[in-house]
């Protein structure tokens, strides 16, 4: 019994798997979410965390035609890093990883896409007024030129949406 209750003890002062401070660092990306690019809407993105909130998790859906992708974001404690893989039903794959830079969220990673590599960074940066920028930017060339692919803004959709 003695043994029992020292082991009982043990695990219950053991923190939580995910309860690092770091797994809280991507949390002001939570919440549900119009997605604006040059002021016009273009999607909705729902953003939880999920699995006893070691993962935070992305479901996007297009407001026009068809298009939907997800990522799963977690911290890894051993490497100190983020890392997210998306994917979505256009074929996209990105393994990425990361951590806060400044204030911001930035990830990265390399893939081939039509037999050239790529090098894929992008950065989502909280706003004083609750929105979230995120910026996509891709280069071809080893990073002597990035080009941006995807500069957008959410905004939190109200409670009664």
């Amino acid at each position: 019994t003695l043994l029992l209750l020292l082991a009982t003890t043990a695990v219950a002062q053991q923190p939580p798997p995910c309860g690092l401070p770091e797994n809280d660092q991507f949390d002001f990306w939570l919440g549900t979410w119009d997605v604006h690019t040059g002021g016009d809407l273009v999607g909705r993105n729902v953003i939880a965390k999920v699995h006893g909130g070691c993962t935070v998790r992305e479901e996007y859906h297009a407001t026009q035609g068809a298009f939907e992708g997800s990522s799963f974001n977690w911290f890894d404690p051993a490497n100190e890093v983020w890392h997210q893989v998306w994917v979505d039903n256009s074929g996209t794959r990105l393994d990425l990883i990361g951590g806060i830079e400044d204030g911001s969220m930035v990830m990265s990673g390399m893939r081939v896409q039509n037999g050239q590599s790529v090098a894929d960074r992008i950065t989502w940066t909280p706003n004083e007024d609750g929105t979230v920028r995120q910026v996509w930017d891709q280069t071809t060339d080893g990073g002597e030129t990035w080009k941006t692919v995807f500069d957008g803004l959410y905004r939190k959709v109200k409670e009664e949406e």
